[in-house]
C-alpha cells in the first residue's frame, strides 16, 4: 500500500508527457517481461517461480486479467472524467473495503468478524476525513461518474475474489504475470485505435528534457514497484489473511499519499487530516484484532 500510495503522483508526472493508454502500455509491457525474467531465473522458488496454467484454471486467469488491471483502469479513467471533483472520485474509488466483506462472505464463505466491520468503518471514516477536510469542490457532477466509480470498485474486489479462488499451487508471481499479460490483449487494441503511433510524433517534441526524464522515471517506478513488487506482495498477503482483511488496508493509501506529498512537496496537512490518518491506523488495528472488541463469547 505504501508503494501504491505514491503511484498516483508518478502517474500524474507521466501523464504530462504520455497519453493515458500509451503510459499503460509503457508500464505493463516491461512489467510482464520483467516478471518473465524473474520467473525463469528463480524456477525453484515458491514465491517467484513461473508455472504454466492448467486448462481448467485458464478461465480464472482470464477473469483476473480482465477485472484488473484492464476493467478497473478503464472504469477509473472515465469516472475521473465524468465526476467534477477529483476529491469525490478519490473517495468513491477508495470504498473497496466496505464491499469486500460482503463479496467475501457470499462468494468465498469467508468469516467476517465484529472487529472486521468496526475496523473497516473506522478506517473508512478516517479516509473520508483525510480526503475531504480542507476541500471545497464537492459538486458531484455527472451521476454516470458515480456508477463508473462503483463499477471500478466492484471490478477490483472481484479481482481479489478470483485470486483467492486460484489454486495455491500457483505462485503469486505466476498469478500477476498471467493477469497482466491477459490485460495487455485488451489494452493494446484500444491503445492502437485511440493513440497508436501518433504518440511518437509531436507529443514528445513539445516537452522539456526535464519533463521527459521525470516521465520516464515515473514509468519505471510504476513498472518495477507498482506493477510487479506491490501486486506480488498484495497477492501473497491476500492468500494469507483473506479478502476482508487485505482490502481493509486500501484505506491507508490516501494517508501515505498525503504523507508523501508532505515529505516530497512540502504540502502541509490540516489537523483534521492528521486525525483522519490516526483513525485509519486505529481502524486497521481493530480490523486485524482476533478477540472481540466489546464482548467475548462464553
Amino acid at each position: 500500500m505504501i508503494i501504491w500510495s505514491v503511484s498516483g503522483i508518478a502517474i500524474k508526472k507521466a501523464l504530462v508527457v504520455l497519453p493515458p493508454f500509451t503510459m499503460i502500455i509503457f508500464r505493463f509491457v516491461p512489467a510482464v517481461l520483467l516478471m518473465l525474467f524473474i520467473g525463469l531465473l528463480f524456477r525453484e522458488n515458491k514465491l517467484f517461480s513461473l508455472q504454466r496454467p492448467e486448462k481448467r484454471d485458464l478461465p480464472l486467469f482470464l477473469a483476473a486479467g480482465f477485472c484488473q488491471p484492464f476493467l478497473y483502469y478503464l472504469l477509473e479513467t472515465f469516472s475521473y472524467r465524468a465526476l467534477s471533483s477529483p476529491t469525490i472520485a478519490e473517495a468513491l474509488l477508495s470504498t473497496s473495503p466496505l464491499f469486500a466483506p460482503l463479496f467475501a462472505a457470499v462468494l468465498l464463505r469467508e468469516r467476517v468478524t465484529q472487529n472486521n466491520i468496526i475496523g473497516i468503518l473506522l478506517s473508512t471514516i478516517g479516509m473520508l476525513m483525510l480526503v475531504m477536510v480542507g476541500q471545497s469542490d464537492f459538486a458531484i457532477g455527472n451521476y454516470w461518474g458515480i456508477l463508473l466509480a462503483f463499477a471500478a470498485v466492484t471490478a477490483a474486489v472481484m479481482d481479489t475474489i478470483i485470486i483467492r479462488k486460484i489454486p495455491e499451487r500457483y505462485s503469486p508471481l505466476s498469478i500477476i504475470f498471467y493477469a497482466q499479460l491477459v490485460s495487455l490483449f485488451f489494452f493494446i487494441p484500444i491503445w492502437f485505435i485511440r493513440e497508436g503511433v501518433s504518440v511518437f510524433g509531436d507529443q514528445l517534441t513539445i516537452v522539456s528534457p526535464h519533463q521527459l526524464c521525470t516521465a520516464l522515471f515515473s514509468v519505471a517506478y510504476l513498472t518495477v514497484f507498482s506493477s510487479v513488487i506491490a501486486f506480488i506482495l498484495f497477492c501473497y498477503a491476500l492468500r494469507k489473511v483473506g479478502v476482508t482483511q487485505a482490502n481493509a488496508f486500501n484505506n491507508i493509501r490516501p494517508a501515505f499519499t498525503a504523507l508523501a506529498m508532505l515529505c516530497i512537496f512540502g504540502e502541509q496537512l490540516p489537523v483534521g487530516k492528521w486525525f483522519g490518518i490516526g483513525l485509519i491506523i486505529f481502524g486497521l488495528f481493530v480490523c486485524q484484532k482476533k478477540e472481540a472488541l466489546f464482548y467475548k463469547k462464553k
